[in-house]
């Protein structure tokens, strides 16, 4: 008597096809994954922070190959964010540029690496009537690596909002009564007039040569302090009119924002080399309008020493 013995199962290994050659082989610069959230530990003076990180992660494909894998992008950020447990790191641009270095080592076929990463970040502010609060700023760290160059072009940026108060209407009101009201030989000086405000989101993204250390909490400064006033998530009835006060004696466009913001780095950083590349992007939310208004430049502090 024989007994059936069914056949051994063998195991297939899938086609690789990602690897397959493509007929209309165009190169790409930029393919990866984006919105991967992962908590990342770093070091601040005496102590460590968890910061809730998005990382964008890209390599550039090149013209032969079909496809990226997708895969070893998050095999990279596992690998760095898991030992960030251990070993926090300094700063998001570290992040980033570990992040960079390792994706050309898992794509053997790429030549550039790019890392994005965002975290909501918190500071401690006093307002200026003495209220203390913990307000909410975004972080901004980049990195870019070629392979076959030793040096990571890194970047630190912050976000922050805060309040403008529109020049342009507040004149036109200052112009509508001092012609209703004929016995103001002047308006008195010193006395802000009403305008409308917006609500105001600046972003500022700089380049961090070698040798040169920068903070978050100093761009941010810089930024807040470019602004018509600071907003804050707490405040009483007699801070809110302190506060709009505050910012209609300082009327600022957009337009205002960034080359403020330009101005206060120069003098912040002087030593810092021409080739240094800074984007400044200001965005207020229109109150009297349905649209928003924009305005930015990208550049480098040579062009800016320049003028």
């Amino acid at each position: 008597m024989y007994r059936s013995v069914s056949p051994r199962r063998v195991e297939s290994i899938p086609k690789d096809v990602q690897s397959e050659r493509v007929a209309n082989g165009f190169r790409l610069n930029k393919v990866g994954v984006t919105g991967v959230l992962k908590p990342v530990q770093v070091r601040r003076p005496n102590r460590s922070v968890t910061l809730t990180t998005t990382l964008d992660v890209f390599v550039d494909l090149p013209h032969d190959q079909k496809g990226s894998h997708l895969s070893r992008n998050l095999e990279a950020i596992n690998e760095v964010v898991d030992r960030s447990v251990r070993e926090p790191v300094g700063s998001l641009e570290e992040l980033t540029e570990v992040i960079a270095l390792l994706l050309l080592k898992r794509h053997d076929y790429a030549t550039t690496s790019e890392v994005w990463a965002t975290a909501e970040y918190f500071l401690e502010r006093t307002s200026p009537w003495g209220r203390t609060s913990l307000e909410p700023y975004r972080l901004v760290g980049r990195a870019n690596a070629r392979r076959g160059e030793r040096e990571v072009v890194r970047s630190i940026g912050v976000e922050v909002v805060g309040m403008t108060a529109c020049p342009c209407a507040m004149e036109t009101v200052r112009d509508d009564v001092m012609k209703e009201h004929p016995e103001l030989a002047q308006w008195p000086e010193g006395v802000p007039i009403i305008t409308h405000n917006q609500r105001n989101r600046t972003t500022l993204i700089l380049q961090e040569p070698p040798g040169h250390e920068l903070e978050a909490d100093e761009l941010i400064d810089i930024v807040e302090e470019s602004l018509s006033a600071p907003t804050y998530g707490l405040l009483k009835r007699p801070d809110e009119g302190r506060l709009v006060e505050m910012a209609h004696r300082n009327p600022k466009f957009v337009e205002d924002v960034v080359r403020d913001v330009l101005d206060r780095l120069l003098k912040r950083y002087p030593k810092m080399p021409d080739s240094t590349w800074v984007r400044v992007k200001s965005e207020a939310e229109e109150s009297i309008h349905k649209h928003n208004a924009l305005a930015e430049r990208s550049t480098t502090f040579g062009e800016l020493r320049a003028l």
